[in-house]
């Protein structure tokens, strides 16, 4: 088994975006969407649950257990996914 050497942050970025396509057309299906915001010093992405995503009980697990399973699976160097539109 390969160990993969630490990625730049932009490659991080673009794997980010393409993971984020990838996990859309669910989100859109019940409603909703994700849009990406920023990936910060910490590697920690920053997006956007929108639609009925931003507002289902389930938000958080639907966060955590999916999208950023996910993005981190797709993106080695991501130490963590947040949503922003929680923060307002």
């Amino acid at each position: 088994m390969s160990v993969e050497t630490e990625l730049e942050p932009a490659e991080i970025e673009q794997r980010v975006l393409e993971a984020i396509e990838l996990i859309r057309p669910a989100l859109q299906s019940d409603g909703g969407d994700i849009h990406f915001s920023r990936l910060d010093d910490d590697r920690v992405v920053h997006v956007d649950l929108l639609g009925a995503c931003g507002t289902c009980p389930i938000s958080m697990q639907t966060l955590k257990a999916g999208v950023e399973r996910i993005i981190m699976d797709r993106a080695p160097g991501v130490t963590a996914v947040v949503d922003d539109s929680l923060e307002e």
